[in-house]
């Protein structure tokens, strides 16, 4: 089983004809009764989230007939879904609008995550941004690719950092980790060229694929926001592996993952932040 040619464009074009019909319209038009809070003030949800994952759950279910589908708001009403995603067989991984927050406050830094996996593993992953309509799209072994109506694809490759950590830009999700964890990153953040933080998963791995930055920690591993990027990223030469040491794998729910464009660099920001918990 495998995601055909036929299959991933037709995963693609679903994609973005939701988000013309459900996002991009609502952009900066959302009444205050069209948010809500999940977890706490930072979490946020939108009708357009909502819509725009029940579109597209549809989609997925008759491109890919019998498939499983595990989308970020349906998780919030059922934590049990994500038991689906190691499962054997097909499951499809929806993140509706990743980057809810930047969205429902008018920042244009969000986008559409959607990952196959097969057997617990991904094998198709698509970051889609419906500002510019674009997309970074990979497939397990065959590369990952930036793409856009009307434009040869354009094969991506990560940077090739300096060695020296002085010359690094890197993403650390610094909120994600504990008071402890915090000082300990902060106390690192001076040995680099520039840390950032998008509040956004899917432009962090557009811009790390396209070898526009060398590293990103993050302190959760939710599988909407990783599971298709850390394929690409893999596929244009980086490296993705939890901070203690195994492999990234969509199935995981708790760790801290680093990824880096090289094995050096990976290796010494594990040793620089081996004492994160």
């Amino acid at each position: 089983m495998s995601v055909s040619d036929a299959e991933q464009a037709a995963l693609i074009e679903a994609v973005r004809t939701v988000a013309k019909a459900e996002i991009t319209p609502r952009f900066r038009a959302l009444s205050s009764d069209e948010v809500d809070q999940k977890s706490g003030v930072e979490d946020l949800v939108t009708v357009a989230d909502k819509r725009a994952e029940v579109a597209i759950t549809a989609a997925v279910r008759d491109i890919l007939p019998g498939t499983r589908v595990v989308g970020e708001e349906a998780v919030a009403v059922d934590a049990s879904l994500l038991s689906d995603v190691g499962k054997p067989g097909r499951t499809v991984i929806i993140d509706p609008i990743d980057g809810t927050w930047n969205f429902a406050n008018g920042i244009a830094t969000f986008g559409v995550i959607l990952a196959v996996v097969e057997d617990g593993e991904t094998v198709m992953g698509l970051l889609y941004d419906p500002v510019w309509d674009d997309w970074v799209v990979a497939r397990k072994g065959e590369g990952a690719w930036f793409s856009a109506p009307g434009k040869a694809p354009r094969r991506l490759r990560v940077s090739t950092p300096s060695g020296d950590l002085e010359d690094a830009f890197g993403f650390i999700g610094l909120y994600l980790f504990d008071k402890p964890g915090q000082v300990l990153l902060c106390e690192t953040m001076s040995r680099f060229r520039r840390t950032a933080n998008l509040r956004c998963s899917c432009h962090e791995y557009r811009m790390i694929v396209d070898g526009k930055a060398d590293f990103m920690l993050t302190g959760m591993l939710n599988s909407w926001d990783h599971a298709a990027g850390v394929l690409a990223f893999r596929e244009a030469g980086g490296v993705a592996r939890l901070l203690d040491g195994p492999e990234y794998a969509p199935s995981m729910t708790h760790g801290r993952l680093l990824i880096a464009a090289t094995e050096e660099l990976w290796a010494e920001l594990a040793g620089l932040w081996a004492g994160l918990k």
